[in-house]
């Protein structure tokens, strides 16, 4: 691997450097193929602040579409019910436009912080939405109304989810 690339992987994951976010940004622009499969592995590994760093580099990269299934895997990933709010902040910084169902399922299934986030990307981001992504996310809406984690949210969600996907459904009538 390259000795610039290798050193700014060193820098990004030092836990004493202050400035981690700045090397981050330059190793995104200047990954290769091998420096994107490692952080791909980051990102899904136990030191939560390098995968988040690792989010950060390959939204600089053009391989978002690899890293963004990487992400979800991790914030889909039981264990880090934790932390799901971290990894959907970094979304932020990503092409989202072909993930509603993703970011749909964030916000149904998410803990607070990441369903609330999820639900501000849902406002924001303009989607690609296609009768299959309407279908595919009345399934999720379905399966949530059928087993709710927090039975308080549900007449919430159903006042925000409901005319959400009528107004698609009526875009394809």
């Amino acid at each position: 691997m390259d000795q610039d690339i290798e050193r700014l992987f060193e820098k990004m994951c030092d836990p004493n450097e202050s400035e981690a976010y700045l090397f981050a940004d330059k190793l995104g622009l200047k990954a290769d193929e091998e420096a994107k499969n490692r952080l791909i592995e980051m990102i899904k590994g136990d030191n939560w602040e390098v995968a988040y760093l690792a989010c950060r580099a390959l939204s600089k990269t053009h391989w978002q579409e690899e890293a963004l299934d990487a992400i979800f895997e991790v914030i889909f990933d039981k264990k880090n019910k934790n932390l799901q709010g971290a990894f959907v902040q970094i979304l932020e910084e990503y092409n989202l436009s072909e993930r509603f169902v993703d970011v749909f399922r964030v916000y149904l299934f998410g803990n607070f912080k990441a369903s609330t986030l999820a639900k501000d990307l849902l406002d924001q981001v303009e989607f690609e939405i296609t009768p299959r992504t309407i279908r595919k996310a009345e399934k999720h809406w379905n399966h949530y109304l059928h087993n709710p984690e927090d039975e308080g949210s549900v007449s919430i969600k159903k006042s925000e989810v409901e005319p959400m996907l009528l107004e698609m459904r009526e875009l394809f009538s």
